[in-house]
C-alpha cells in the first residue's frame, strides 16, 4: 500500500466517526506488517471521557484482530468532515501507539494539499515505558 493510499484510507474513516458534540471528524488507518489495514473513526459520548480517538480505536482493532507489529498510521481530521490542517495525534493516542509500535514508525498526517510525515519518536520523544 502506498502512503497516498494509507491517507486516502484515513480521510474515508472520517466519514463513520460520531461527532455531534464537537463536529471534528477524524479518522485513521494504521497498516500492520502484514499488510492489512485497520481503521477507526473518533466516537464521542455526551460524558466526554468515554470518547475514543479514532487512532486508538484503529489501534485496538488491529490488537483484537492479533496484530502487534505495525509500519505506519494516517490520521485525518477537521471541523465538519474537512480536512484542512494537519490533525496530529493527541498526547493518549501517541502513549497507546509507543506501547506496541516502534518509536521509527511513520506517521502521516493528512493536510488540505497532501501530508506530512513523522516518526512516532519524533512526536512522542520520551514515551513513558515501564
Amino acid at each position: 500500500m502506498t502512503d497516498i493510499e494509507l491517507v486516502n484510507a484515513a480521510i474515508e474513516a472520517t466519514k463513520r466517526a460520531y461527532a455531534p458534540y464537537s463536529g471534528f471528524f477524524v479518522g485513521a488507518a494504521l497498516l500492520a506488517d502484514n499488510g492489512k489495514v485497520y481503521i477507526g473513526c473518533n466516537i464521542e459520548n455526551s460524558s466526554f471521557s468515554v470518547t475514543n480517538c479514532a487512532e486508538r480505536t484503529a489501534l485496538f482493532t488491529a490488537l483484537a484482530d492479533g496484530a502487534r507489529k505495525f509500519k505506519a498510521i494516517a490520521i485525518a481530521g477537521g471541523k465538519n468532515g474537512e480536512i484542512s490542517e494537519p490533525c496530529p495525534p493527541c498526547g493518549v493516542c501517541r502513549q497507546a501507539l509507543s506501547e506496541f509500535c516502534e518509536k521509527d514508525m511513520r506517521i502521516l498526517i493528512a493536510k488540505s494539499n497532501g501530508y506530512d510525515e513523522y516518526t512516532l519518536g519524533e512526536l512522542l520523544p520520551k514515551s513513558f515505558e515501564l
